[in-house]
C-alpha cells in the first residue's frame, strides 16, 4: 500500500520542552485516531521554531532553514490505497483550521 508523508504547517510547534498535558490535548488526540484507524505508520512532533539550528556552508546558524510565518512543526507517515485516501486523512489534521496546514506527499522510498 502506498505510504505518503504529511508535513504539518503551524505559526510554531506545539510541543514546547515544557507542554503540559492540556495544551497537547488536541494534536495527541488527533494522533490517536489516526493510530486507531490503522492508517498511521510513524509520526514525529517537532519542538517551536526557537531550538531549530541550521546548517549551510557557512556554518551554524540559530532557527529554522526557512524564515517564514509558518514552519514545519511534525511529520507524519500514513498508507493510504491513494492520493485521494491520503488527502483524506490529512484533512482531520488540526492544523488546517486558522493559518496552518498541512502538505501530503508520496513516499517514494526509504525504509
Amino acid at each position: 500500500m502506498p505510504q505518503y508523508a504529511v508535513l504539518i504547517y503551524t505559526d510554531d510547534s506545539a510541543h514546547a520542552l515544557d507542554a503540559s498535558d492540556e495544551h497537547l490535548a488536541e494534536p495527541n488526540a488527533h494522533g490517536d485516531e489516526l493510530a486507531q484507524s490503522g492508517a498511521l505508520r510513524a509520526a514525529y512532533a517537532f519542538t517551536p521554531r526557537a531550538l531549530a539550528r541550521s546548517i549551510r556552508v557557512g556554518g551554524v546558524s540559530d532557527g529554522p532553514f526557512v524564515d517564514s510565518a509558518q514552519v514545519v512543526a511534525g511529520v507524519y507517515v500514513i498508507e493510504a490505497d491513494d492520493e485521494d485516501a491520503a488527502l483524506a486523512i490529512a484533512a482531520t489534521n488540526p492544523a488546517i483550521r486558522g493559518a496552518g496546514g498541512v502538505e501530503v506527499r508520496l513516499i517514494h522510498s526509504g525504509t
